[in-house]
C-alpha cells in the first residue's frame, strides 16, 4: 500500500511539474512571442535580416517603406526617403528607433492565435504619426548641418516630425561612415547635448515654486559675477533688470544667482521631477538619458549649471515634452510615433502632469516672443539657448517652445550642432518648419 501511494505521489509531483512547465511557456508565449516572430532568424517574414513583409506609411498615408517582388523598398522620393530615414528605419536594421524595427511584429501581422500569418502573405500596414512633407521641409532648413528638429502636437504627443541629421538615402548608405558624424544615430532620441540657456526654463519654474520674492527681485548685471579667482561671464552688461527681464534677455548672471539661491540639492530634483535625468518613452522606444551633476553650495560650478552649462545635457525629445508639457497647462502628453487608427483613435493618449498648472502659465508668459517680425503669423513662445561646448568648437544652436495658434497645438526642439547662435541659426529653421505646418 505506501509503495502505491509513494508511486502515486510521484505522478502527482510529475504532472505537477508539467502544469508549471507548460503555464510558464504559455505565459513567455503571450509575452514573448511577438518578439519571437519578428526576429531576424524568423525566415517566413525576414530576408536575409531584413523584414520583408509590411508597409510604412506617414500620417497622410505617403508609402515610406514596402514591399515589392519580395525586396523591401522606400519611397520614391528621395528627399522623403532621406528626411525620415531615422523614422522608418534603414535596409539592414542598423538604425535602432526605425520602424521597420521597432515595429516588426505589427508589420508582420503576428498575433498570438495565427502567428505571423496573413491571408496576403503580405504583412500588414501601419501609420506613423510624422508627416513626411513636415520632415522633408525640416531637412531642407538644415541644409547638410548635422542637428535635429522635432516637431509635436503637445495635446495628443503625436510627432509630426523628426528629423536627424546627417542622414543618407536608404538606397545608398554610406560605405565607411565616419564616426563622429554617425549618420545611423537617431539625434533626436539617442542622443543628448549640451542644452546652454534653453534649461533657464528648469531653473525658472523651480525660482517661481521656491523663491517667494522672485517677481519682486532686482538683480544687477554687470557681465560679470566673481568666484574667487573664476569668473562668470554674461555676454552683455544688462545693468539692473527683474526676473522676467532677465529670461527675455537670457541673463546668465539673473539665472546663475538663482540658481545659487536654490541650491544644488532643489537643483537636482527640479531636473530629476521633469525627467531630464531619466529615460522618457517615445512609443515604443526609449531616450537617452540627460545629466546634471549637483555642484558644490557657492560654486561657480552650481550657478554654471543654473545657465544650462557645467555638465549638464539633455535629449532633444525629453526637451520637446518639456515645453509641450508647458503649452499644455503642465500636462505632458506621452510622445507617440505610431497613429492610431480605427477603435484605438477613440482612446485618448496617456499624459502625465509634469508641471504645476500655475508655473506653466508663468512659464507661458514669460516666454511670449516680444517682436514677432521673424515669426509671422505665429503665436510662438520660445527659448533661445547658445550652449558652450568647450575648446574651438562653435556652440550649439538652440530654440525650443511652442506655438497657440487655433487649431495648431505645436511645440518644438531645433538644434544646430556647433551652429553658433541659438536665436540667429535655430530660429529660422523653426520658423520655416512651423510656417509648413500651418499651411498644411
Amino acid at each position: 500500500m505506501k509503495r502505491i501511494e509513494k508511486r502515486a505521489l510521484s505522478v502527482y509531483i510529475l504532472v505537477a511539474i508539467a502544469i508549471l512547465g507548460i503555464g510558464f511557456y504559455v505565459v513567455r508565449y503571450v509575452l514573448y512571442a511577438g518578439e519571437w516572430a519578428s526576429a531576424p532568424f524568423n525566415e517566413a517574414v525576414f530576408s536575409q535580416g531584413v523584414l520583408a513583409v509590411g508597409t510604412v506609411t506617414d500620417r497622410n498615408g505617403v508609402v515610406l517603406a514596402d514591399v515589392t517582388d519580395g525586396r523591401r523598398t522606400f519611397a520614391v522620393n528621395e528627399d522623403v526617403r532621406r528626411s525620415t530615414l531615422h523614422a522608418v528605419g534603414d535596409l539592414h536594421g542598423n538604425i535602432g528607433t526605425g520602424a521597420l524595427s521597432v515595429y516588426a511584429a505589427q508589420l508582420s501581422g503576428f498575433n498570438i492565435i495565427t502567428g505571423s500569418y496573413t491571408r496576403t502573405g503580405e504583412g500588414r500596414s501601419i501609420a506613423l504619426t510624422i508627416d513626411s512633407q513636415l520632415n522633408v521641409e525640416a531637412l531642407r532648413a538644415l541644409d547638410g548641418r548635422r542637428g535635429v528638429v522635432m516637431i509635436s502636437n503637445y495635446e495628443t504627443g503625436e510627432v509630426l516630425c523628426m528629423v536627424s541629421g546627417p542622414t543618407f538615402d536608404p538606397y545608398n548608405p554610406p560605405i565607411d561612415p565616419d564616426a563622429e558624424l554617425a549618420p545611423y544615430v537617431n539625434r533626436a532620441i539617442q542622443s543628448v547635448f549640451t542644452p546652454g540657456s534653453t534649461f533657464k526654463l528648469i531653473t525658472a519654474a523651480a525660482a517661481i515654486e521656491r523663491i517667494p520674492d522672485v517677481y519682486d527681485r532686482i538683480f544687477v548685471c554687470t557681465g560679470e559675477l566673481e568666484f574667487g579667482v573664476d569668473i562668470m561671464t554674461c555676454p552683455r552688461a544688462h545693468g539692473s533688470i527683474d526676473f522676467e527681464q532677465g529670461m527675455r534677455v537670457s541673463c546668465n548672471i539673473v539665472f546663475g544667482e538663482l540658481a545659487l539661491d536654490l541650491g544644488g540639492d532643489r537643483m537636482v530634483e527640479y531636473v530629476s521631477n521633469y525627467g531630464f535625468t531619466e529615460r522618457i518613452a517615445v512609443g515604443e522606444l526609449t531616450t537617452a538619458r540627460g545629466n546634471f551633476d549637483r555642484a558644490a553650495p557657492e560654486s561657480i560650478n552650481l550657478a554654471w549649471s543654473g545657465v544650462g552649462q557645467f555638465t549638464n545635457t539633455v535629449c532633444p525629445a525629453t526637451m520637446l515634452r518639456f515645453v509641450g508639457a508647458i503649452a499644455n497647462e503642465g500636462n505632458a502628453a506621452e510622445l507617440q510615433l505610431l497613429r492610431r487608427t480605427g477603435v484605438s483613435s477613440l482612446i485618448p493618449g496617456g499624459s502625465t502632469r509634469l508641471i504645476d498648472r500655475t508655473t506653466a502659465a508663468q512659464l507661458t508668459e514669460i516666454m511670449e516672443i516680444q517682436n514677432r517680425d521673424n515669426f509671422p503669423g505665429l503665436e510662438i513662445h520660445a527659448k533661445s539657448g547658445t550652449a558652450q561646448v568647450g575648446g574651438d568648437r562653435e556652440p550649439h544652436a538652440w530654440y525650443v517652445g511652442f506655438i497657440t495658434n487655433e487649431d495648431f497645438p505645436l511645440a518644438f526642439v531645433v538644434i544646430v550642432e556647433n551652429g553658433g547662435g541659438g536665436a540667429a541659426v535655430a530660429g529660422p529653421i523653426a520658423n520655416r518648419v512651423l510656417q509648413a505646418a500651418i499651411r498644411d
